[in-house]
């Protein structure tokens, strides 16, 4: 079998850490959006069941000044 060559192999890479990195944020966001509309603890359980790591929820849930910027 073929390998594709390096800077193909680097692209691949980069194109899935980009959607996971996507997909991370939606859910990030919606963790947020939990939060204002429910409770924060309704938030940690919502993030902690879509794997997000503990640092993050708390950097997003509990210092709104830490969170990346809106664009």
């Amino acid at each position: 079998m073929k390998q594709a060559p390096a800077g193909l192999r680097i692209m691949a890479v980069g194109a899935a850490e980009e959607r996971t990195d996507a997909q991370q944020r939606a859910v990030v966001d919606n963790g947020i959006a939990v939060q204002g509309s429910a409770n924060t603890m309704s938030a940690v359980e919502y993030l902690r069941s879509r794997n997000v790591g503990t640092a993050v929820i708390e950097r997003v849930l509990l210092e709104p000044k830490q969170r990346r910027s809106q664009k």
